[in-house]
């Protein structure tokens, strides 16, 4: 677990955030010990299959409803 002073702690707040690892980190004032910052742990689970029922599909969602052809080129003419 990295320690850091308060002040330090204090400057660098938001990057030290930004790369906080899984263990945090401690916030010492005069060597001493005075808060421990953790990684919030998220947990996304609940969200499979959250909006089953939910959402109704209608028509066709792989189509873009745009007809053309693919054919070979080669024979047209400019």
């Amino acid at each position: 677990m990295q320690t850091i002073g308060a002040a330090k702690f204090k400057e660098q707040c938001l990057a030290l955030l930004d790369r906080l690892g899984p263990d945090g980190l401690v916030v010492t004032k005069h060597g001493r010990p005075v808060a421990r910052v953790l990684p919030f742990e998220r947990r996304f689970e609940p969200l499979i299959g959250s909006l089953r029922d939910k959402i109704e599909v209608r028509g066709d969602i792989v189509s873009t409803g745009v007809r053309w052809e693919a054919g070979d080129d080669a024979d047209a003419e400019p």
